[in-house]
Order: C-alpha cells, then structure tokens, then sequence
C-alpha cells in the first residue's frame, strides 16, 4: 500500500494518484500509515533530507500533505526545511493539491510570524521582543521590564530551547555560556504567563475545523511533544511498580466557541489545513495562544483513555482520502475546460 522513497525522490514511474506524505521523522508517520492502511488510502512517503529537484521536472499526480517539523535539524536533518521550501514552490507552480503548503511552512519555522497572524484575527498572545546580539538580547529583556519571563528560539520545536529566566542577570550568564540558542538567530524574549493550574491546553484542528482539545501537564517543563514516539526519558519513565505518566488529557467537553472561530479563521487565512494551537490561561482567566504547529501530533494513549470515540490520525487519513477523491473527480473536468 505505501512506499518510502529516499532516492530520486520527486519522480514517480507510478501513474496512480496517491496522497504523498513529506516528512524527515519516520516514527512520526507509524500511526498515519496506520490510519492509511485501515482506509486503504493509496499513499507515498517523501522523506525529505537531501536530494536534488530540476525545474525540468513535472510532479506525478496526487495530493500532497507538508508534515515537515520545525525541529528536524535536532535530527541531524539540517536542511530538510530548506529543501522542502523550493519542493512546495514546486508542486504548486504545477497546480497540485498541497495540504499546509508555503505559508504553513513559513509559519512553522518563525515564531514571531506566528504571533503577528494570530493578533491580526484578534487572538491574544503573549507580550513578545524579537531581538537577536548579546547586548540587544539583553535590552529587550530589560525593557520587557517584568521577572521571570521566557526566553525561546524563533526557529525551534517540541518545546526544545525553551527556558526560564527570574532576572535579567540570570540571562545574561545563560547567553554568556551559549549564544547560539535559535537556529535563525533570533531569540523571543516574552512576557511568562503561569499557568492556573499547571496545564496548557492543545487544540486540535483537521480540514482546517476544530476536532478536539488536550489538557497538558507542564509541571516537569516546556518540552510537550505529544507523539507516542516521544514519550521516553525521565519525565515518563515511571519509578518500579508506578503507572506509566501521561501528561496528555483529552477534553471532551471543550467548547470556548470565541476562540475556535478565531483559531479557524487564522488557519484559514494562512493555508494550515491540519494544525494546532497551544494556549496558557492565567489565574484571571484570560488565554493567550503561544504557539502554532503544523506537524502535528496525536497521543494514542490519551485518546484510548477517553474511550476511544476519537482518533485524530485516523481522521487526518480521512481527510486526506477524500482530498485524494475529489482532486481525481475533479481533473478530468478540468481538463475537458468543464466548469467545476
């Protein structure tokens, strides 16, 4: 039913139309290939890392969904994000259906992008300084003018580079010890929102709706991936004879409907179809959204915990199966100059 391609990569002797899945993290693709072979949804993997692309090329045919990660250079993947760029650039100057295409991307690997698109649907977001230099770190920590505040990479991922500052002291030895903490050189000084009750929560969307909401523990820090793949380490493995700890709840009760509809809207106009939100909400009430992923990830073990009546990966396939149909339904018409 699927192929991982690594070598001539963008060509395809296969005239069947199929969903191509572009990705850098193959233990991130076990459940979709999953949820594919259960809807027996013809599809094929592009592992993006390196390879070469002529213009003389044309795409095969299918649709095409971008799950590339923010963080695939912590895999010795440095270049995948880069490549990807050109490859998007690519299948939509030849019309092929992109699931989360340029813009997505974009947004995926720059933080303070995210922020602005998310004030300009009247989304609440963290008070935020971009700044990159030692000195110029420094100053706009000092006029954020408020302790502790975070400091986080624009270009990260899974939560990785995130840290904690309570004086601007404390920050000036962190960046005396290393200065090269963001992959593009830009460092988010932003104001630190506590969270009420030590959670955040993850709202998921697909087809560009809301599907559901996670409720996340954040007591043990900031790294909150919620694939399966990344639940090892510390934070998860539990002492003898304790159980496993999930940090992962899924709330079936969600239903802040303000929030979704601005959440809907921004991913509307910036072409994420399948993605997610994270907010923080304070003692007083008030969420602010802190961060936007497109390589998004489910936890299979919380969904199993909330009794299984929804599986995100599953309807990612879903999705992306009916995608597959209506692009093949509709190109014939196409071609005959047919109205559609």
């Amino acid at each position: 039913m699927s192929e991982i391609k690594k070598e001539n990569l963008f060509s395809s002797p296969d005239t069947e139309s199929k969903v191509y899945v572009i990705h850098e993290n193959e233990e991130w693709l076990i459940p979709l290939r999953e949820a594919f072979n259960e809807l027996d949804v013809s599809f094929e993997e592009w592992f993006i890392h390196e390879g070469s692309l002529s213009l003389d090329q044309v795409p095969p045919d299918g649709i095409f969904y971008n799950r590339m990660s923010a963080s695939s250079h912590t895999r010795s993947h440095r270049y995948s994000v880069e490549l990807t760029g050109p490859v998007i650039a690519w299948l939509e100057a030849h019309g092929r259906r992109v699931i989360n295409g340029r813009r997505a991307l974009q947004l995926e690997v720059r933080k303070f992008e995210q922020y602005l698109s998310l004030q300009n649907q009247g989304i609440k977001t963290p008070k935020t300084i971009a700044a990159t230099g030692h000195d110029e770190i420094i100053d706009a920590a000092k006029s954020l003018d408020q302790t502790p505040f975070i400091l986080k990479p624009n270009r990260g991922g899974k939560g990785q580079g995130v840290e904690l500052f309570r004086s601007v002291d404390e920050l000036k030895n962190r960046l005396d010890e290393q200065s090269e903490l963001s992959l593009d050189g830009i460092l988010l000084i932003q104001e630190y929102i506590k969270p009420h009750n030590e959670t955040i929560t993850r709202l998921e969307f697909i087809g560009g709706k809301f599907f559901y909401g996670v409720q996340v523990d954040t007591s043990d820090g900031f790294e909150l991936c919620p694939a399966d793949s990344c639940a090892v380490g510390d934070n998860f493995c539990p002492a003898p004879g304790d159980a496993p700890k999930n940090k992962f709840t899924i709330l079936e009760d969600f239903n802040d409907a303000e929030l979704i509809d601005k959440l809907e809207r921004f991913f509307a106009s910036n072409n994420i179809e399948v993605g997610a939100a994270e907010f923080v909400e304070n003692e007083s009430g008030e969420r602010f959204v802190y961060d936007v992923n497109i390589n998004t990830n489910y936890n299979r073990q919380a969904e199993k915990d909330a009794g299984d009546k929804k599986r995100a990966m599953l309807e990612v396939a879903r999705f992306l199966g009916k995608e597959l149909e209506t692009t093949v339904a509709d190109r014939p018409k196409v071609a005959q100059g047919i109205p559609v």
